[in-house]
């Protein structure tokens, strides 16, 4: 036999040992693929490290801006990097700095705020107190506390055994309009007296006069059509019903009633004692336009 023949013939592998290979390399493969299957042969991957939690009470600064209705959030980044806002007093260039809805944010020295406008209107009962404080008792907050989720105050106050109309809101701008000296926002009270008011103490209320040093004026003062005189309507701008004791005390009438039937445009119409409603839109815009 050839070499050649010779090396032909150990290249051949007999049936039997072509099935034992097969075998074989067939339980191999299997043991390979339980292996597989029972410790997950698949790459370990590495624990990705877990991300610091957020806080639900906080917001991006350029959101913040946003909501507030004064930009974009794109714009409200360039702004911020140029140095136009602030953080309670700081001026923040950081980009995502986050931001808590009590800070004290402004925009070009404004400050603003994320929330949507709202204005609600109650018309307020006795016994209750005009504050945002704990611990007074029964408050006027408590009378709008289903009212929205905003932040709303009430501008200006009632006595707490006053009664009538109390604008609440979370827009500063009205805020400010309300409580300015010299605009300000006209509100139209009802006052009993304990008798009736002499007609040269409505003159002198009509022209202004002085307690203690200080000017006492009224916007108009009149008695009040079909009832009897001891019933005044008196329309001021002060946010507070304080100067109408002030006037009635100077003139030694006791006050029985107060109650605020208008402020501005805004009347009690379809708004029982005790009850709230929010502005309409035209409602809303007029407010703006006063």
């Amino acid at each position: 036999m050839s070499r050649h023949q010779g090396s032909k013939g150990k290249g051949k592998v007999s049936g039997r040992e072509g099935a034992s290979s097969g075998r074989n390399s067939n339980r191999t493969n299997a043991d390979s693929q339980k292996k597989s299957h029972a410790r997950g042969n698949a790459p370990i991957k590495k624990k990705a490290p877990s991300k610091k939690a957020s806080n639900p009470d906080e917001i991006r600064l350029n959101k913040y801006i946003a909501n507030s209705g004064i930009c974009s959030r794109r714009e409200a980044d360039e702004n911020i990097t140029i140095g136009l806002v602030s953080v309670n007093g700081e001026v923040v260039t950081e980009m995502g700095y986050k931001v808590k809805l009590s800070d004290d944010v402004r925009f070009d020295g404004r400050r603003i705020n994320p929330e949507p406008k709202v204005y609600v209107l109650l018309n307020k009962p006795k016994g209750f107190a005009t504050t945002t404080a704990e611990g007074k008792g029964r408050t006027v907050m408590d009378l709008v506390a289903n009212a929205t989720n905003a932040k709303i105050k009430p501008i200006g106050r009632l006595g707490r055994n006053s009664t009538g109309l109390l604008l609440f809101t979370n827009d500063d701008k009205i805020t400010q309009k309300f409580t300015n000296s010299t605009q300000g926002v006209v509100r139209l009270f009802q006052v009993d007296l304990d008798k009736n008011l002499k007609f040269e103490d409505l003159k002198k209320i009509q022209e202004g006069f002085k307690v203690d040093g200080k000017s006492v004026e009224v916007e108009e003062a009149s008695y009040i059509e079909g009832e009897s005189k001891n019933k005044v309507g008196i329309k001021i701008k002060n946010t507070g019903n304080s100067i109408l004791r002030t006037i009635f005390d100077d003139l030694k009438y006791d006050i029985v009633r107060i109650d605020c039937v208008a402020i501005g445009h805004l009347t009690k119409k379809d708004i029982p004692r005790g009850h709230w409603k929010h502005l309409t839109k035209q409602e809303e815009n007029t407010l703006n336009m006063l």
